[in-house]
């Protein structure tokens, strides 16, 4: 069955003529979905009763099932965990700042990215998800707390560009000004550095924030962290972060997580500087949030302010990312992780 939430409104048009009904019927149903939020076929109730049973007939309605929430008492960030129609679960964290709320989304269901760091990809990719599985994080999210987003962050579980089409379809309907008409500029996107498509991204010329994993300032140490650097090196890297800047007119943001004694010495900071120093960019200094699963730790609070004082000295735009739920499973894939493993327990 066609997955009505993922249709543009010209599409559903198009749907809505098929079905013998008029065109009008599109726009009506489109804001149902996308500016009410709706949770069902069965809410639109300015619909004939005989097109909703119509629309139940040949669509399918995507929803998310709320499996599990967890609430910082720190900062009352909240980590979501949702399930899907095939029984995927994925992740999704609520921040509430004081320019307004932040919703951060998963793109797929698991990540094959291999980054050593990251809980996310420890059992590899699953599937990627549907625009409608995109946006029903953001939809579901805002339908529990009854508050409005103003920013979303594609930045939780998978690797977005690995997600190509199905991302600009959801990047296209959360922006449409029929829907939730997010602006573009509040809208970030992350990626471990797949080079062809952050070009392709560029030509599309939208105005969202490109947001890079760099992690490291050389080859050598991010091969080591981000198995992707043994296909794209930091060179074809900056290229590409300067041609999407050249492309859009907006600034790259470098995501650099702070590992205790791996990249995090002065030497890595001098080096860094180096690599970005001509770039319009700016650097989010991430405390890596540690996992059971791997032997790393965050670095000690003089070196990462030792790391910022550098970056600045030498001209470069840098803020500490602010840890939000602490308290909580906040590292992606960590809540989504124990949920599978509680499923396997009570299988046996």
């Amino acid at each position: 069955m066609l997955d009505i939430k993922s249709l543009t409104l010209e599409e559903l048009r198009e749907e809505m003529e098929k079905l013998g009904e008029k065109s009008f019927r599109a726009g009506q149903i489109f804001q149902w979905m996308h500016e009410k939020l709706a949770e069902s076929f069965e809410e639109m109730t300015n619909l004939p009763l005989s097109l909703r049973q119509k629309l139940s007939d040949h669509f399918q309605y995507t929803g998310a099932k709320l499996v599990n929430m967890q609430e910082s008492a720190i900062d009352g960030t909240r980590k979501y965990l949702f399930e899907f129609g095939d029984g995927s679960l994925v992740e999704s964290v609520w921040m509430k700042y004081k320019h307004g709320n932040s919703v951060c989304i998963s793109s797929q269901v698991g990540c094959r990215m291999g980054c050593t760091f990251c809980a996310s990809t420890l059992d590899g990719l699953e599937r990627s998800l549907l625009p409608s599985e995109m946006l029903e994080q953001v939809y579901a999210i805002t339908r529990h707390t009854g508050e409005r987003v103003s920013n979303v962050v594609v930045m939780g579980t998978g690797e977005p560009l690995d997600n190509f089409d199905n991302l600009l379809r959801f990047l296209s309907l959360l922006t449409d000004e029929k829907g939730l008409h997010i602006s573009q500029r509040n809208v970030t996107v992350s990626t471990c550095g797949l080079v062809p498509k952050m070009r392709e991204l560029a030509e599309r010329q939208l105005q969202i924030t490109l947001a890079l994993s760099l992690h490291a300032s050389n080859d050598e140490k991010r091969r080591k962290l981000m198995p992707i650097a043994n296909s794209y090196s930091i060179s074809e890297l900056m290229e590409a972060c300067a041609y999407y800047f050249e492309r859009t007119g907006r600034r790259i943001t470098f995501e650099y997580s702070l590992v205790g004694g791996v990249n995090d010495s002065k030497e890595d900071a001098q080096e860094l500087s180096g690599l970005i120093r001509e770039l319009n960019c700016h650097v989010n200094l991430i405390p890596v949030n540690p996992i059971k699963e791997r032997s790393y730790v965050q670095s000690e609070k003089n070196a990462i302010q030792a790391f910022k004082n550098k970056l600045e000295k030498n001209g470069i735009n840098v803020t500490i990312r602010r840890e939000m739920g602490r308290d909580i499973d906040g590292a992606c894939g960590q809540l989504r992780r124990r949920q599978k493993a509680l499923q396997q327990e009570v299988a046996k």
